[in-house]
């Protein structure tokens, strides 16, 4: 069974820091490009950051870029989402996803197969 299982939430004081992680399936790690999406209460869900494994590029959100840093950590088949100079409106469940996303698709929340069970993520300000 292929899963996706997020950790590392947590509270945190704005302008902290905080470390995600999400461990893949070997399946699903090997041929994967491997998202963060988020969800604030009332709102739909945002891409944050995504990275691919072939090449390794990386794609981020506009309002996390430069704070937030995406790596893929092929010894523990899982995904880090590096977190920086959070602020409230960071606020949200994170969640990893799967998918084989074009370039100009990879943002999209439907590109994505694979979904975890999300891990919170609470800044205060």
């Amino acid at each position: 069974q292929e899963q996706l299982v997020e950790s590392g939430g947590g509270l945190v004081q704005a302008g902290g820091s905080l470390k995600l992680s999400c461990t893949a399936s070997e399946r699903i790690f090997s041929d994967y490009a491997l998202a963060w999406f988020r969800q604030a209460p009332g709102k739909e869900r945002e891409f944050v950051a995504a990275v691919r494994y072939h090449n390794g590029m990386t794609y981020y959100g506009d309002s996390v870029k430069g704070r937030f840093t995406v790596s893929r950590d092929n010894a523990r088949n899982a995904v880090h989402l590096q977190m920086n100079s959070l602020k409230s409106e960071d606020t949200a469940l994170y969640f990893c996803a799967a998918g084989r996303p074009i370039t100009s698709t990879v943002r999209r929340t439907e590109s994505y197969n694979f979904w975890g069970h999300g891990t919170q993520v609470t800044v205060s300000s």
